[in-house]
């Protein structure tokens, strides 16, 4: 009895996994229980072919054993059509069937497409989902909500039965945004916003977290997902706005920096504008903003007014370039004035030139270099001691 009790032993952990809640196959969410159908379709029919490989794995090794003088012994086998049949027919429909599965499932569920039913049930009417902004910070979760004019750190309160729209970025670096029981996983990458729809059809208190490694404090990087009725959902919009507390630009770069295990708060107003310079990533008052700067590079950029369209950073902060030649960092700003860009050209100090030699290129015992057609890629050219006609005379 006591060999017996040892051999069972290691059995003893497995009561461990009844507090174990497997929310991925038992969601509250619409669009997280269908693609829980997608994971138990797509295994069955992968197991069609692992369950008789293994099986017969077994049965090969039991039957041909070295002891089994009744097994056939056939030295000169080596092929046979219907085998040959078996082996590729049937893994080759399974992997038509995983297709077919995976196109269907993947554009029904693709987190950018806007929810087509709350439940199997019930389909969408005209209601408007919920908009939420998300900001993944370095390390805990931002929750703008812009309808409500509120916001919250740490914790999540959506109605049920109501499709919510997340808008989702990041400050620092690319995270994952995840809710198990509600909708996939969905990334937040700073300068770059992704979205992600998603309900929720029962009430309760649901776990959120980041699903991907970020950094030192990525542990206590988990919120709580509250889901309420719609009296519900009102008291804890009102609950923060009695907060008192404004989430401004300046509040947002003290928020913005890291830390650790940050308990839940909430902001009673909220600036209009915060969610769209995260970003664009100029948060920072003088900061030129990623949709102006691109807007300029479409129209050819800023010319030789653009040389003067940065200042020096006292600190560095988010998507602040460091140059490796010594050079401070810097932060592009507002466009200048022509009176500011005249006063910097005149007190710069002119740089002695020298003459360029126009000639072609000479060396020896070589060729000028050809191209693809042949032509001479370096052409006789001269020295310009005069401006060319048109030119402006005072460049």
């Amino acid at each position: 009895m006591t060999h017996f009790f040892k051999r069972l032993s290691w059995l003893a952990p497995l009561p461990l996994l009844a507090g174990c809640e497997a929310v991925v196959l038992r969601p509250s969410g619409d669009i997280a229980a269908r693609q829980a159908e997608l994971l138990v379709q797509s295994t069955l029919l992968m197991l069609i072919i692992i369950v008789p490989v293994m099986a017969l794995t077994v049965w090969f090794a039991w039957r041909y054993r070295a002891s089994n003088r009744q097994a056939t012994y056939n030295p000169d086998w080596d092929h046979s059509t219907k085998l040959e049949l078996v082996i590729w027919a049937i893994p080759l429909l399974i992997i038509v069937c995983l297709g077919a599965l995976t196109w269907v499932g993947t554009h029904l569920l693709d987190p950018y497409r806007p929810l087509d039913r709350i439940d199997a049930e019930t389909p969408v009417s005209n209601q408007q989902p919920l908009q939420v902004q998300v900001v993944a910070m370095d390390w805990k979760w931002l929750f703008i909500y812009p309808e409500q004019g509120v916001a919250s750190v740490n914790e999540l309160a959506v109605p049920v039965d109501r499709p919510v729209q997340f808008t989702l970025t990041a400050t620092s670096v690319m995270n994952a945004f995840y809710i198990p029981a509600m909708a996939g996983m969905i990334y937040a990458m700073p300068g770059m916003q992704t979205t992600l729809h998603g309900v929720f059809n029962e009430a309760g208190e649901y776990q959120g977290l980041a699903s991907h490694y970020s950094g030192h404090g990525f542990s206590g990087m988990r919120f709580k997902a509250h889901a309420l009725d719609g009296a519900g959902f009102d008291n804890w919009v009102a609950q923060a706005a009695d907060s008192g507390e404004t989430l401004d630009r300046a509040r947002y770069l003290e928020l913005e920096k890291p830390s650790e295990n940050v308990a839940p708060m909430a902001f009673a107003q909220v600036d209009p504008q915060l969610f769209n310079r995260v970003v664009n990533m100029c948060v920072e008052d003088g900061r030129m903003c990623m949709a102006e700067m691109m807007a300029y590079d479409a129209q050819g950029g800023l010319g030789l007014p653009g040389i003067a369209n940065v200042t020096v950073l006292a600190e560095a902060g988010r998507g602040t370039p460091r140059p490796v030649l010594g050079l401070p960092p810097f932060q592009v700003t507002g466009i200048c004035t022509v009176e500011e860009l005249d006063q910097m050209l005149a007190s710069a100090v002119p740089a002695e030139s020298t003459p360029r030699d126009m000639s072609p290129l000479r060396g020896r015992a070589l060729e000028a270099p050809q191209g693809i057609l042949g032509r001479n890629l370096i052409p006789n050219r001269l020295t310009q001691t005069t401006p060319p006609a048109g030119a402006d005379q005072n460049l």
